[in-house]
Parts: C-alpha cells; sequence; structure tokens
C-alpha cells in the first residue's frame, strides 16, 4: 500500500471532486460513477488500467453507501428488487467468464447506440411531461443483461437497467434507488477475486480520492432522487444517458 504521509492536498483534491462529482450523479440519477470517474481520471494522465481498477475499487463502497440511503429514504421497491438482483448478480457471473474468453468491445457500438436512442426518448418524454408511472413488466432479462453488460463491457447496468424500467413506466425515484441499492451486490459479485488479487495496491491516492467523494456524495444523491421531481428527473437522466453513449460511441468507432 502506498504512503499516505507525503500526500498533500493538491495531491488529492482532484480525486476527490471527481469522485464527488461522479457519484452525486449517479447516486441522484442511478447511473454514470464509472464512466464520468474513468474519463475524468484518465483525462488527467492516470493510466486506464489503473484508473479501471480504482473505479470498480471505490464502487464496492459507494454503492453500498448509496443502497443504505436510498434505503432510508423509502427510495426501495423491494418487490422490483428481488427480480433484478438474482438475474444481475448471474449475469455479472456470466459477464466477468466472457471477459477471460473474449473481447466485448465489437459489442459495444450497438449497445451505446441503443442506449443513445433511449437517451433520447427519455428526455422527450422528460421535457413534454408525456410519463405515465405503471408497473415494469419486462424485469429479469433486464437485469441478466445489465449484469452481463457491467462486467464484460466495463460499465452498464445503471444504463441499461435504469433506462428500460424508466421507459416501462417505473416511478423515477424508485427506480433509481432500487437499481443502486440493487448494484452493491452486483459490484461485490463481480469485483470481489479482482479486489483479492490487487489487495493494498489498488489503493492509490486516485482511488482514496474517489473513496473520499464518493463516500460524502452518496447521501446527497439519495436525497435528490427523492426531491426532485419525476419529469425532472426524466429530462435530467435522459441527458446523461445521450452524452455518456455518444461520447462513447465516439471512442468506440475512432
Amino acid at each position: 500500500m502506498f504512503d499516505l504521509g507525503g500526500v498533500t492536498p493538491a495531491d488529492i483534491l482532484p480525486f476527490i471532486a471527481i469522485g464527488f462529482a461522479a457519484q452525486l450523479i449517479d447516486g441522484a440519477l442511478g447511473m454514470a460513477f464509472g464512466v464520468i470517474s474513468t474519463t475524468l481520471l484518465v483525462s488527467l494522465g492516470v493510466p486506464p488500467a489503473t484508473a479501471s481498477a480504482g473505479v470498480h475499487t471505490v464502487e464496492t463502497f459507494t454503492t453500498g453507501i448509496s443502497g443504505i440511503s436510498h434505503t432510508l429514504h423509502k427510495n426501495v421497491d423491494w418487490k422490483l428488487f428481488v427480480r433484478i438482483v438474482v438475474p444481475g448478480v448471474i449475469g455479472g457471473i456470466l459477464g466477468a467468464y466472457v471477459l477471460t474468453r473474449i473481447s466485448a468491445d465489437v459489442a459495444r457500438p450497438f449497445v451505446l447506440a441503443y442506449l443513445a436512442a433511449i437517451g433520447i426518448y427519455l428526455l422527450w418524454r422528460g421535457v413534454m411531461h408525456k410519463h405515465t408511472e405503471r408497473e415494469p413488466r419486462i424485469v429479469e432479462p433486464l437485469g441478466l443483461v445489465g449484469g452481463f453488460l457491467d462486467a464484460a463491457g466495463g460499465g452498464g447496468w445503471g444504463p441499461i437497467v435504469t433506462s428500460n424500467l424508466l421507459v416501462q413506466g417505473g416511478s423515477p425515484r424508485r427506480v433509481i434507488g432500487t437499481v443502486n441499492t440493487a448494484e452493491f451486490f452486483l459490484t461485490i459479485t463481480i469485483s470481489a477475486t479482482f479486489i483479492l488479487a490487487l489487495g493494498w495496491e489498488a489503493f492509490t491516492v486516485a482511488t482514496v480520492g474517489l473513496l473520499i467523494g464518493g463516500v460524502v456524495a452518496a447521501p446527497i444523491g439519495a436525497y435528490v432522487a427523492k426531491r426532485v421531481a419525476a419529469d425532472m428527473l426524466l429530462t435530467m437522466v435522459g441527458t446523461v444517458i445521450v452524452l455518456t453513449s455518444l461520447y462513447g460511441l465516439y471512442r468506440a468507432l475512432m
């Protein structure tokens, strides 16, 4: 493990800010911690492999705190939680296995293009006040696909599961809270072997900074999800999906 004694505030503050911003968005909208934090870390000069390792390690803590916060704010639909967490964990295990055999890069542009289209649709529904709440019917397949893509493709749980449940008419704050809470179990499943293999070497200055910022922001994100109006949440989710998907699609095709 690295020595924190030689770390100055100037060294760690940028990473705290990234962790705070990424988790605030993720906690409030149910997605984007991995995409935002990894992208910003790489832009600051952190090697991609190190950035990925740090983000996955931090998520095991932030998703747990975010899940507790959403539970306390009564943002979790426990019936929906059970329906997505079990297939999500199964999909995560399958995705981690597949990742050791083949690359998921071929499918990534198609998934990102699909998500961009979903984001535009959600954005339109939020702006036009077209969202009518009803209980989602297609749930288990979303958990399976979301867990698989999250493990095999390095991300996808929030965008896939949250966006599609919202398209089916799910309550924005309940969907976001439930998906965030279920993500803790998914992250633990996917990251367990990874964390054991890395040990304390996973904890760099960037990781500790992300962890501090993410832990502070997690309860705030849950509060925002509870207080913001459904149409506004839908608009914000659509915006984040469109921006992150188009950016990812640009990087995948370049």
